[in-house]
Parts: C-alpha cells; structure tokens; sequence
C-alpha cells in the first residue's frame, strides 16, 4: 500500500514543480520589468560576465534627459530604423527576411531590434544559442507592452556595452571624450553607435577605416529616417 501510495503521490509532486516553474517563468521576470520600468537596474548580466573575465565596470546611470539626443537618433539609425513604429519590439519583416536566408541554406545576419537588445541586456547572456533567443523573444514584447519608447531608449542607452568595461553613454562619453553625454556632438554620437555591434574590438575614440565608414553610412541614413524618429524626441 505504502508503494502505490507512493507512486501516486510523485505525479503530483511532479505537476506542482512544474506549475511552480511555470509561475516563476512567468512572473519572475514580470516582475523584474516592472520594477525596471521605473528604477535604474544595479547590474545586469553582460556586466558580471565581463567582470568575470577581467575588465573593469564602468557606468554612471544619466536619466534620457541628460544624454545629447543626437546618440538616441544614431543609435536609431545603426541598429533599428522602424524603433518608433514596432508595437511589440519586432521588426516582422526584418525576421521573414532571415527566416528565407536560413531555408535557402544562407546564415542569418539577424534581426534584433533595440528592443530585444535591450531585454538582452538586461536580462540574458550573451550569444546566440536557441535557448537565449527563445528567452529574447519571450521577453521582447513585455518590455514593449510594459514600457514607453522613451523608457526602452533610457535603459537601453544606459546599460548597453560601448567598450571594454564601459556601460551606458555617460561612461562612455567620459572613457572616450571627455564629456559628459549631454554634450556629446552629433560626430561622436554616431562613433559611439557606430562601435555597438563589436565593442570589445572597435573603439569610437579612435575609429579604424571600417569603422568611419560605418559612421559615414549612419550620417547619411539620418537625413533618410528622420519622420522615423519621433519617439525619441
């Protein structure tokens, strides 16, 4: 009797942790963004990933306010044209586009948006495992839904890596100019977006050829996108 009881008893047990993984997969980061929505986050991942392998942690949390709006429209224009018009954080048209590379056998360039950059950022790892996307995408529209466009770019712009062990534009501002990021000019604005999709190799202080470059490219797409970036004003 005690064995059947027994047998009985483990599918129960069993359905209770999973309903319990559930609930915290669902509300544990709900809450999370939320809190978010309002305070500055202390840390995030990428940050004790880094410290980890040895750099430093530079940041200074400046509300949007107080960064020069040329770096918000740069980083628009490098990283996500459509920002201000994606109602849950995707670009569908970007991802229809890697979903056709990848089943013509090409690789996938990807389509993040600064959106999913940013619940990276806050809340993930770095890479580009299954299992991280999924989580990405999981969380991509909740901060969408939950925060303004406004509220994504501050984050965003205060947490992202722009260098070694430099997080958010007033580090960055201050390790590569010298300035606080209110006084950015629009050249170092677009340096500074230009480095996002290597920090740890380019630097915006001292841009490579390849880097002016991509600069010169953000430089002439703003002109081309600029009713696109209302929600950053």
């Amino acid at each position: 009797m005690q064995s059947i009881s027994m047998r009985m008893s483990f599918p129960q047990s069993f359905r209770a942790v999973v309903r319990l993984f559930g609930l915290l997969m669902v509300a544990g980061p709900l809450a999370i963004i939320l809190v978010f929505r309002f305070l500055p986050p202390p840390v995030t991942p990428l940050m004790l990933i880094r410290a980890a392998e040895g750099h430093s942690l530079r940041q200074d949390w400046v509300a949007y306010e107080r960064i020069a709006p040329a770096l918000a429209e740069a980083v628009i224009a490098a990283e996500d044209n459509l920002f201000c018009k994606q109602a849950i954080g995707f670009d569908f048209n970007a991802l229809q586009g890697q979903i056709e590379a990848w089943w013509d056998g090409e690789r996938p360039r990807g389509a993040s948006t600064i959106t999913m950059q940013t619940a990276k950022n806050l809340l993930l790892w770095p890479g580009r495992d299954p299992v991280r996307k999924l989580l990405e995408a999981w969380l991509t529209p909740q901060i969408a839904l939950l925060w303004s466009k406004r509220r994504i770019l501050e984050v965003y712009l205060n947490i992202v890596e722009f260098g070694p062990g430099i997080y958010g534009a007033e580090a960055a501002a201050q390790a590569f100019f010298g300035k606080s990021a209110l006084m950015l000019s629009r050249r170092e604005a677009t340096q500074l977006a230009a480095v996002l999709p290597n920090p740890l190799e380019w630097s915006a202080a001292m841009p490579s050829p390849h880097l002016r470059q991509r600069v010169a490219v953000i430089e002439r797409r703003l002109p081309q996108i600029r009713p696109l970036l209302a929600c950053a004003r």
